[in-house]
C-alpha cells in the first residue's frame, strides 16, 4: 500500500505530518510524493485564514477527481475548528481533526477495509494532555523541527487558532531529550523548537519554562545548534533571556510576533503588550546577545486601522530596525471577534498598505544584511545549485558561497563579503582570527 501526504501551514503542521507519515511507514505503507499514484492521500490542513480553507477544499476535491479509487483523508486544524463545514466535503473519505494523531492510522486501515465514509472528530477539552509524538527524521538533512508545545489561550481578536488547537499543553523535558537524542544519532545538527504558542511552554503546570527546553536541547550531544520558532513577546522574561544567552549552542534569532506598532490597533487585536513594552524587550535582547536578529510579522489593514495608525506602525518598524518582516493584509476570519467589528477596510486599501509596508521593511532587511558584512560567521550549509551553496548563520542570515566540494550538512566559518539577492555572499575561511559575528 502507498500513502502520500500534503501539508498546509506552519512548522507545527509539518512536524505532525512527518510523525504521521512515520506511523504509516512503520505499519508497512510506502510513502510516495503527493503527485504520484497512491492508495491513501492525506491532506493536513491549516485554518489561519479563509484562503487557507479554500485551498484545502480545492485540493481535497481535485485529489478525489484525479484518484477516485483512492482514500482521501482530510485532517488538521480546519476540521477541528469548523467540523460541520469539513463534514460537508463529501470528497473526503475520512475527516479527522488536530487531536489523537495515533488514531488516524487505525482509521485509515478501517476505511480501506470497509470502504465507507468516516468522520472522527472530537472537541478539545480543558486539561487534555500533550499528545506524545516523536520524529526520528526529516526531509531536510541538516535541520529538524520538534514540536514541544500545542494550544493557545491568548484569544487574539482576529485568530481562530485557540479553537483549532485547544488549551496550552507541553512536551515533558524527558520526552524532548529522548527525541533529540534520536535526531542527533540520525545526523541532525540543528533543531528548531516549535509550538502553537511556543512562549507558553510549561505554562499549564508552572513547573518548567521555555528556557529549560532550550537548556535540555543544548545539552544533547551531537546537536550543534538550537533555534526557537515564533514567540509571543510579553511572555519572555529577563531570566529566560539570561538562561538562553548562557547556552553556546543557542542561535540568537528571535521571531517576535508584533502584528502592529500602533497601540490602538494592538488593543483592538487583544494583544497583551504595548509598542513601548515590545521595544523595551528588543533592547534587552540586543543587550544580552551578540549580533542577534529580530524578525517579526506585521498585519496591515486591521478593522478600524486609520491612516495615522498605519503610519505609526510603519514608523515603529523602522525604529526597531527589524532584520526581516513578514507583511500580510488582514483577512476576515469567520468565528472571531474581529469579524464582528466595525471599520473593515476595502481590499484596495489593505493591498496599498501592504505594498508600502513591504517596501519600507525591505529596506530594513537590506540595512541589516549590510551590518553583517566583514564578519566571520559559522554557516550551516543546506542546499546547492550550480556550485553555489546556501546556508544560514546563527542569526539566520542567508549566505551564498561557491564551492567545488560538497559542503551540504557542514558547519563552516565564512567571511561575509557583500549583499546580493537578499542574502550575503561569502567565502569559506580557514583563518578565523578575524572579526567574529
Amino acid at each position: 500500500m502507498k500513502a502520500a501526504f500534503y501539508t498546509f501551514g506552519c512548522k507545527v503542521n509539518q512536524y505532525e505530518t512527518q510523525v504521521i507519515s512515520q506511523y504509516f511507514e512503520a505499519d508497512g505503507f510506502s510513502i510516495v510524493p503527493f503527485s504520484q499514484e497512491a492508495d491513501v492521500y492525506l491532506i493536513n490542513s491549516c485554518t489561519v485564514t479563509s484562503s487557507s480553507d479554500k485551498k484545502t477544499k480545492q485540493l481535497v476535491r481535485q485529489t478525489k477527481r484525479r484518484h477516485p479509487e483512492a482514500a482521501v483523508v482530510l485532517t488538521g486544524c480546519f476540521p477541528q475548528a469548523f467540523p460541520k463545514q469539513a463534514e460537508e466535503i463529501t470528497e473526503a473519505d475520512l475527516v479527522t481533526g488536530a487531536k489523537d494523531r495515533m488514531a488516524l492510522l487505525d482509521g485509515v486501515k478501517k476505511l480501506l477495509l470497509e470502504r465507507g465514509r468516516m468522520v472522527m472528530l472530537s472537541p478539545h477539552e480543558a486539561g487534555e494532555p500533550f499528545e506524545p509524538m516523536r520524529a526520528s527524521r526529516f526531509d531536510e538533512h541538516t535541520r529538524a523541527f520538534v514540536k514541544i508545545e500545542d494550544g493557545c489561550d491568548r484569544w487574539c481578536s482576529y485568530c481562530i487558532i485557540p479553537k483549532a488547537r485547544g488549551p496550552v499543553r507541553s512536551k515533558p523535558i524527558d520526552e524532548l531529550k529522548s527525541e533529540l537524542s534520536t535526531l542527533s544519532e540520525n545526523g541532525y545538527k540543528e533543531v528548531v523548537l516549535v509550538g502553537i504558542n511556543l512562549s507558553s511552554y510549561g505554562k499549564e503546570t508552572g513547573s518548567f519554562r521555555l528556557a529549560e527546553a532550550v537548556e535540555a536541547a543544548c545539552a544533547v550531544e551531537g546537536i550543534e545548534r538550537v533555534r526557537l520558532g515564533s514567540l509571543e513577546p510579553e511572555l519572555l522574561t529577563d531570566a529566560d533571556l539570561a538562561r538562553m544567552a548562557a547556552q553556546e549552542k543557542f542561535c540568537p534569532q528571535f521571531h517576535l510576533s508584533l502584528q502592529s506598532g500602533c497601540d490602538r490597533t494592538l488593543k483592538r487585536m487583544n494583544r497583551r503588550y504595548t509598542a513601548a513594552e515590545y521595544a523595551a524587550l528588543c533592547g534587552r535582547i540586543r543587550a544580552q546577545f551578540d549580533n542577534p536578529s529580530i524578525t517579526t510579522d506585521i498585519m496591515v489593514g486591521f478593522a478600524g486601522e486609520t491612516d495615522e495608525d498605519f503610519l505609526e506602525s510603519v514608523r515603529f518598524a523602522e525604529e526597531i530596525g527589524f532584520a526581516k518582516v513578514h507583511v500580510f493584509a488582514y483577512s476576515v476570519r469567520e468565528g472571531t471577534r474581529a469579524a464582528q467589528m466595525d471599520g473593515h477596510l476595502p481590499q484596495s486599501v489593505k493591498e496599498a498598505r501592504s505594498r508600502e509596508m513591504i517596501a519600507r521593511t525591505d529596506r530594513l532587511h537590506e540595512a541589516f544584511l549590510r551590518t553583517q558584512i566583514n564578519r566571520v560567521q559559522s554557516v550551516l550549509f543546506e542546499t546547492q545549485q550550480d556550485g553555489i551553496y546556501t546556508g544560514y548563520t546563527p542569526n539566520y542570515t542567508r549566505v551564498f558561497v561557491p564551492s567545488d566540494s560538497d559542503i551540504c550538512g557542514e558547519i563552516l566559518p565564512v567571511r561575509l563579503l557583500e549583499v546580493k539577492g537578499g542574502a550575503c555572499m561569502g567565502e569559506i575561511v580557514s583563518d578565523v582570527s578575524g572579526h567574529q559575528g
